[in-house]
């Protein structure tokens, strides 16, 4: 039991969960769009999925601490280098356009995490309300636009209305883990749980998905998809209202993260059935 805690914990600290999370929505376009699987493109989103977020959270505790790193962390950044060179494999038998149009969301993820602003002293992830909007984008950018660009396929309205229902989705799925981290987050960090507290974030959540299944029916006439969003609607309600301040260590981090995941095989059962 304990070998499989520290394997779990590894596959959720390295951000593989997350990254399959994010590879189950370029899926989960792909079937939207009707794009072919794209095992360059897919695999290059999935490493540059890990590299980028473990960037994120662990270059700064990386570079104050790098003599005195535990195991784990140096576990993560052997890991996260091997990525990295999958991530520059992949980019190689990428189109150079297709790279040059992921530049922009490619910049924010740094400016996440490198400080720019108040004298350098600042990122976006610090700025009010502002990093739940820079996640949500890139992962809208990455996972919809992306590969309908790289697909030659034309930016049109129903891309468009899928990004903004993809934006979102991301959005609330942000939510849990910021009504978790309210007690963590400094004051001056204004998430919007520490604005409007935790009930009301709950209801705007909810309004945001009755949102994101309205843009359901514009974007896909198939009942067999629209079934498939409806189980993944349910499903992320009800986590949203079950989360609290005091949340299992593993309810955010990995049954949250997973429901892209759960609505990937859902919409895959339902359409092979």
């Amino acid at each position: 039991m304990k070998y499989l805690k520290l394997i779990l914990d590894f596959y959720i600290n390295a951000s593989i969960h997350v990254a399959l999370s994010v590879y189950a929505l370029v899926r989960i376009t792909e079937f939207y769009v009707d794009i072919s699987f794209n095992e360059n493109l897919d695999y290059f989103i999935f490493f540059g999925t890990i590299t980028g977020y473990n960037f994120v959270k662990y270059a700064g505790v990386a570079k104050l601490h790098h003599k005195n790193l535990t195991n784990s962390l140096k576990a993560i950044q052997i890991f996260s280098f091997i990525c990295f060179i999958a991530l520059c494999y992949y980019a190689y038998l990428i189109p150079i356009k297709t790279l040059l149009f992921g530049v922009p969301f490619t910049l924010l993820t740094v400016l996440y995490a490198v400080p720019f602003l108040s004298g350098f002293h600042k990122n976006l992830r610090q700025v009010s309300y502002l990093k739940i909007i820079v996640v949500a984008l890139v992962w809208a950018g990455f996972t919809v636009l992306f590969p309908v660009f790289d697909a030659n396929k034309t930016v049109d309205f129903n891309s468009i209305l899928l990004s903004i229902q993809r934006f979102l989705i991301v959005i609330v799925l942000i939510l849990p883990f910021d009504i978790r981290d309210v007690k963590y987050d400094a004051i001056s960090l204004q998430t919007i749980p520490k604005k409007i507290g935790v009930e009301k974030t709950k209801k705007l959540g909810l309004i945001l998905m009755i949102f994101a299944l309205l843009l359901e029916y514009l974007i896909m006439p198939q009942i067999d998809t629209k079934n498939a969003f409806m189980a993944f609607f349910f499903l992320v309600l009800i986590f949203l209202m079950r989360a609290k301040v005091n949340q299992s260590k593993y309810y955010s981090s990995f049954w949250v993260e997973a429901l892209p995941v759960f609505w990937w095989l859902i919409l895959l059962g339902i359409h092979n059935f």
